[in-house]
């Protein structure tokens, strides 16, 4: 296992950002658009003005503090899924939302719709480097005010690992949630293994809370139902053109919305989840893949080391366009650097042209990835027994010996090496010519022509249909 992590800030330096973030909740404040949120702010000391402006105190910040939680499960339809970080990390989950997706035959991109959800949920239930299918694309066959019903639906019907999203307004919140309480059985059942895993950003940089998702935040709370928040500062348009500064502003943003959740329900499980970001300040355009997200990644995660929460967030993202080597350094580099200093949730797989473009084909890559980083995690495995043993076989085979043919190779080769799906390790007379994306293709069509195990049973799926008339089918159906 890994047993140092790499550091960017000093003891005191964290202690600096913790001071100055709270200087900015106390002195400069929040603005706080949902009206119920300015009351639980009041209720707990925080001086609330007309215009809905909220300035958290020192002593405020610093009660709420110590109700955080060291851990976070997320809970799936089969208990066998489940996942808690930092203990099990890294945990793996996909990049989601995008509104387009590559055409598995035509390579052309095009709008999303349910039935890609569907395929792309059983991918993700196939592949073992991801944890979490956080639904990928949007829908945009959606029938008329089931936009969120249908993102859910395919992608619970055909992936028993745990499931990740959110919704555009409370109507859609409430439907999902139904959604869940039909396929448990019901709502008791549903409230005893709640798993549908929601994720909402109601904190918009800089410094100011929605109305919509912190209605949703301040509902799943109260209900004690999981839910997390992800903080997005982009230094230059959102945040100081400063690394120090946008850390800052990150950092108190996830004060503010997690100290929120204790006022709320004291001891509520959260997660320091991230995605700052720097802007390419030569045309404004968004930079998830730079290489100063993954710094900036780093340093959130050692502020989340500060509070003694779990850490993650979006990280190994891209703005290539396709699978080539811009995509590949982009993916390497920060879900490394982030790993490396210890945040336990990576949300990454799948998303090509800055998170607006799902692909089958890069998800198979990041699953190799997740694999390889999974590897790197587990570390070198130091045993004084196998010390012993490998001290006597080293005498054994002697200068110039082989040890391929040798008992304790058989028995070590497959739990020491992870061993490629996808990436060639032939000499080049070997290899086919073909590259990395017709081989993904070809995973694909593996995986996605064989029957589906985690499919819904046709008596729940009937169910479903009945509850929620003119739903989308759902089916996963390779078929393009």
């Amino acid at each position: 296992m890994l047993t140092q992590e790499v550091k960017y800030l000093t003891p005191e330096q964290r202690q600096s950002v913790h001071e100055a973030s709270m200087q900015v909740l106390e002195e400069t404040g929040l603005l706080v658009h949902n009206e119920k949120a300015r009351e639980i702010f009041k209720e707990h000391g925080c001086d609330v003005d007309a215009e809905g402006h909220v300035k958290i105190p020192h002593k405020v910040i610093e009660e709420k503090i110590k109700y955080f939680q060291p851990s976070y499960t997320f809970t799936a339809q089969d208990p066998e899924f489940d996942i808690t970080i930092p203990e099990e990390g890294p945990c793996v989950v996909t990049a989601s939302s995008a509104p387009f997706v590559l055409d598995p035959k035509t390579k052309e991109q095009r709008r999303a719709t349910s039935k890609d959800i569907a395929n792309i949920a059983y991918l993700i239930n196939e592949l073992p480097g991801f944890n979490v299918f956080s639904i990928s694309t949007l829908a945009d066959d959606a029938p008329e005010g089931q936009f969120t019903l249908s993102r859910f639906y395919p992608a619970l019907k055909n992936c028993k690992k745990p499931v990740r999203s959110n919704t555009v307004n409370m109507k859609d919140l409430m439907t999902c949630l139904e959604l869940g309480y039909t396929i448990a059985g019901s709502e008791e059942a549903y409230m005893e293994r709640p798993f549908i895993n929601h994720h909402y950003c109601p904190v918009v940089s800089p410094l100011t809370m929605d109305v919509e998702s912190t209605e949703a935040v301040t509902y799943l709370a109260q209900k004690g139902l999981p839910v997390y928040t992800t903080v997005v500062p982009n230094a230059g348009m959102t945040s100081p053109m400063s690394m120090v500064g946008t850390l800052v502003v990150g950092n108190a943003e996830f004060l503010a919305i997690n100290c929120y959740y204790q006022m709320i329900r004291e001891g509520m499980p959260i997660i320091y989840a991230y995605l700052p970001t720097v802007a390419d300040m030569r045309t404004g355009n968004y930079t998830p893949g730079a290489v100063e997200t993954g710094i900036l990644e780093m340093a959130h995660t050692e502020m989340a080391e500060f509070y003694g929460v779990p850490s993650g967030g979006y990280i190994g993202l891209t703005n290539a366009h396709c699978n080539d080597a811009q995509n590949g350094y982009e993916v390497a580099l920060n879900t490394t650097g982030a790993m490396l200093a210890g945040a336990s949730l990576l949300n990454m797989g799948g998303l090509i042209d800055s998170l607006t473009t799902f692909d089958f084909a890069k998800a198979i890559i990041d699953n190799e990835v997740a694999m390889s980083l999974k590897r790197m995690k587990r570390g070198m495995d130091y045993d004084e027994a196998d010390l012993k043993e490998c001290i006597g076989l080293i005498d054994k085979i002697g200068p110039g010996g082989l040890y391929m043919s040798e008992e304790h190779t058989f028995r070590n080769m497959k739990s020491i090496a992870y061993l490629t799906n996808i990436g060639s390790r032939d000499a080049r007379a070997q290899w086919d010519g073909r590259p990395i994306e017709d081989r993904c293709y070809d995973k694909a069509d593996e995986l996605l022509s064989k029957p589906n195990p985690a499919r819904f049973s046709d008596e729940l799926d009937a169910k479903i249909k009945a509850n929620f008339p003119g739903i989308v089918a759902g089916d996963a159906v390779w078929d393009y």
